[in-house]
């Protein structure tokens, strides 16, 4: 049997951590506000600068996040990412322009969530709204940390 776009949604969701807290019925009720993006190799899904309304959960493929080099002018990659890593987690909080450019490297598959659904999904099911932003918090604390951790190793030691 083939799965469903729904099943295979709540399933890929089942595995990532921002999620842990939500149970599979109420996945069953997030996946219903997700649309699926595919993409070539190249593409991009959003430069910087552009509105933020939407988050990206990425079910297959690697992705490039890009930042312009005020220096050089040219692109920089800061980082790829892979397989049940997301972005945009910001913008569905507090709608602020993207703060780097997005590229496929490779074919890809994206779940989307837009703000708009979000909010929705906070509206009427509040608590499955707390639990995803739950799960949002605790993904940004956690890659503040790390940013916090790299940034230290660049700073200078004064003894």
């Amino acid at each position: 049997m083939i799965p469903t776009v729904t099943q295979t949604i709540i399933d890929f969701f089942m595995g990532l951590a921002m999620f842990d807290r939500v149970n599979s019925e109420e996945l069953r009720i997030i996946s219903k506000h997700m649309s699926v993006l595919e993409l070539d190799s190249g593409d991009i899904v959003f430069n910087e600068g552009d509105e933020g309304n939407y988050i990206c959960f990425i079910e297959k493929g690697k992705l490039e996040v890009l930042k312009k080099s005020s220096v050089t002018g040219s692109d920089v990659v800061l980082a790829t990412l892979e397989k049940g890593q997301s972005i945009g987690e910001m913008s569905v909080i507090d709608s602020s322009l993207r703060s780097a450019t997005i590229k496929s490297s490779t074919q890809s598959t994206l779940f989307i969530l837009s703000k708009s659904a979000f909010d929705l999904i906070i509206d009427k099911h509040s608590r499955i709204g707390i639990k995803m932003l739950k799960g949002i918090s605790r993904l940004l604390s956690t890659n503040l940390r790390d940013t916090s951790d790299r940034l230290a190793e660049y700073i200078p030691h004064i003894d």
